[in-house]
Order: structure tokens, then sequence, then C-alpha cells
């Protein structure tokens, strides 16, 4: 496969998930033929310098890769300002990316998914975005690969022509909104996406990736997606700036290899039930609800005092 993707991955200061994350990226098929570009954020306190420290010692010496770069910031940019430095700097040079954070385990073939499905939507203006992970769904006779609305980001990959829609700006994006585009948007309320918005604005998130999915919704985008998932996020344990302790997103990697990709360029119905069924019922019962949260608290105690 020729005119690989160059693989941009955004790093912080936890060593031990950048490593199991590297280690996993090098045992894909196209490692070798590939050009990493390590993102390392400065610190954003002293208290996160030796940490920061190590993660850089760890990049250092990362081989497996056609290519590797490792970017260092002399200060603290955060997690969304980097990814959208780093995407719209590989984007501007190489037309399209694929992007990992430092808690992303991937399947063998995962980067050969990205490269097959960057090559093939190329020029297909509706299709912005390429995502990796899928939620665990009950319909097992969905297609290996179809098209929605929902931009994932653990794991994804883009064009410089999509890129270049990426609105920034949260007030430009919700004056757009109406209440029939929320409740699309919110995937017929099954998910706090809106919230997540209105969360951005006044200041109790920071998320690149809320923006990107709105950017691409308001543009009538799509986004391609496996109906198994070729990641999984192992950030979810308390460490992350911003991940919960939960495991109501945990999946077991596929290791099958993508072959088939839809024709038609138009969303799932199938799809989008299968999704709205899994995001309705990801939090079960009352009862469950409360043991969730139960543990959250527990484990987010014995952290502390680590």
């Amino acid at each position: 496969m020729q005119n690989l993707a160059p693989i941009a991955l955004f790093v912080y200061n936890r060593p031990e998930h950048t490593r199991r994350t590297l280690n996993s990226l090098q045992k894909n098929l196209l490692a070798d033929e590939s050009r990493l570009f390590i993102y390392s954020d400065g610190a954003k306190t002293p208290a996160d310098q030796a940490r920061v420290d190590e993660v850089r010692q760890l990049i250092s010496d990362v081989s497996g890769f056609k290519s590797v770069k490792v970017i260092k910031g002399k200060g603290n940019k955060g997690l969304a300002n980097s990814i959208i430095a780093g995407v719209t700097q590989l984007v501007n040079e190489y037309g399209k990316v694929i992007v990992f954070e430092d808690d992303m385990l991937s399947s063998k073939s995962t980067l050969q998914y990205f490269n097959e499905a960057l090559t093939r939507y190329a020029n297909e203006e509706q299709v912005m975005h390429i995502g990796a992970y899928m939620f665990e769904l009950d319909d097992k006779k969905l297609p290996e690969t179809f098209f929605y609305r929902i931009a994932t980001s653990w794991g994804w990959a883009t064009w410089s022509r999509a890129w270049k829609d990426f609105e920034p700006d949260i007030d430009k994006l919700i004056g757009q909104f109406d209440k029939q585009k929320i409740n699309r948007f919110s995937i017929d309320g099954t998910m706090n996406f809106w919230k997540q918005m209105q969360e951005f604005k006044t200041g109790r998130n920071n998320s690149w990736a809320i923006r990107w999915y709105a950017s691409i919704f308001l543009k009538g985008g799509l986004t391609l997606n496996p109906s198994h998932s070729l990641v999984h996020n192992i950030g979810h344990d308390g460490t992350g700036v911003h991940s919960n302790i939960e495991d109501t997103y945990k999946v077991k990697i596929s290791q099958k290899q993508i072959k088939k990709f839809p024709t038609e360029i138009k969303e799932s119905e199938e799809a989008h039930i299968a999704i709205r069924n899994f995001l309705k019922n990801r939090k079960g019962s009352l009862v469950k609800r409360g043991i969730v949260f139960i543990r959250q608290i527990r484990m987010k105690y014995f952290a502390k005092t680590k």
C-alpha cells in the first residue's frame, strides 16, 4: 500500500499507558511503513513534571516504524489544543492523518483499515471521518463497516479537505442547532452530546472531540465505522484528564482484517437502531447504576491514597 497516512500520537504523563499504546501500534502490519509523530505536551504543574519526563524518556527510543519524530512542547497546551495543532500541521503537510492518544490499544490490522478507507473515500466529500472504535452492539448482523453520524475520538483518521471544516468556535456551532438537530445530534436523546456542547461553552470541559463531531454533523457529513471495534480505550482507570473510572465502553478488540466497505454513501439505518439501543440501555438498571457509582467513588478514593 503506497502513500500511507502519518500517525499522530499525543502523550502526556502516563508512561505505562504510553508504553502499551506504542507496543500495540508496533504490532500493526503497516507500522514499519508508517511515519510516526509523537506530540509530548509539557507539564501543567510541577507535580506532573517527573511523569512527563518519564514519558519523554520512553519516547526518545521508539523503533518499529518507517520514521519517528518527537515534538516536545515547552509549555502545557492541554490535550484539545495539542490535538488541534498537531492534526492541522500533519494534514497540511500530508493531506491526511491517523490519530491516537496515549491510552489506545489497537488491532494488528487497524492501520490497514485506516489507510484503506482513507484511499477509498479520499474524494467523497460527505465522508469526513474514519473511526476505529465501536460499542459492543447486540446486532451481530451488521456489515463489517458502515456510515454513521457520530464521530468517535478513540483512534480516528481524516483528510485535510474535511478538517478545514472543523469549527472551534462553540458559539458558531451552537447557533446552527434547532430542536430537531439537537435531537438527532444526541441520537434521539440517548447520549449527552448536547450537554457536552453546553458544558464546553460554560468552561466545564475543553473537548475538541465534541466540536469536531458538531462540525461534521452540521455539514451533513458521515463517518465510517467498524461493526466490531479495532481499538480499546485503557484510560478509563482514573488516570486520564478527561476520563472517568468505568467499563461501560469496554470492548474486545477484533483481530479480523476489514475487507468490506460500503459502496453507497448513506447512513446505515440498521447501525442507527443498534447504536441507539446500546446508548439507551448502556447504564442498566438503577441498582446497576448505584453499584457503578459506588465503585467509581471507591476507586477514586484508593487512587488518591496510593
